[in-house]
């Protein structure tokens, strides 16, 4: 089962540093250094741009046998024959989006954002969210304004909700011990990876940091 696989260190892609063969580069080495999960996030609406950089990455994804999820886009996940989408307050309904995944033959994993949110957290779980992000969980550069969610909802999704858990948002090698307490499934970052000058041996070190907190 795919969902077995909702765990260790995942990725976003920074495509504000980097773009097209830099972008895969940069994500090929994330994996090299050991993480098990890339997220294609972009916003931009540069349609040819976005559908050339998601299909490397699912190609690459699928070489070395990471989990390759897009982020909002469902009708780019299932082009490019990602393994699921990843879902945010403002994007489509969890229902619907399995309904298009589904229509095309494809059991896809579905992430949603829950913020600090738990009753949206409690919903997504009953309409079958294959994850739950929380986030952020320290102040992110990415997001600088996104407000914080307690390290204990972590804890508590993981008891209450039975769905693989996710912390995001300004986590580092130095604080992720304080999230690890709590048993995450999943450890999500951008820029402790991305803006490294040295992207594999910052991805080993942030896993080697999970690994031993």
């Amino acid at each position: 089962m795919q969902r077995d696989r909702l765990k260790g260190l995942y990725v976003l892609t920074d495509t504000s540093r980097f773009e097209r063969e830099e972008l895969v580069k940069a994500v090929a080495a994330s994996i090299e250094g050991g993480a098990r999960i890339v997220q294609y996030r972009d916003k931009s609406d540069d349609v040819a741009r976005r559908r050339e950089e998601a299909a490397a990455l699912a190609e690459l994804c699928r070489i070395h046998q990471r989990l390759f999820i897009v982020n909002d886009d469902v009708a780019l996940a299932i082009e490019v024959g990602a393994d699921g989408v990843h879902l945010g307050r403002d994007d489509a309904p969890l229902d619907e989006t399995r309904a298009r995944f589904e229509a095309e033959g494809l059991d896809a994993i579905i992430g949603v954002s829950c913020y600090a949110d738990r009753l949206r957290a409690e919903r997504a779980a009953e309409q079958g969210a294959d994850y739950l992000a929380f986030g952020a969980m320290f102040p992110s550069p990415t997001k600088p304004h996104a407000p914080g969610a307690p390290a204990e909802v972590l804890g508590w999704a993981r008891e209450r909700l039975g769905r693989p858990v996710c912390g995001i948002g300004g986590i580092t090698a130095r604080n992720v011990a304080d999230l690890m307490t709590y048993r995450p499934d999943m450890i999500a970052v951008v820029s402790e990876v991305f803006a490294a000058p040295d992207i594999r041996a910052a991805t080993a070190d942030m896993v080697r940091a999970m690994a031993t907190a």
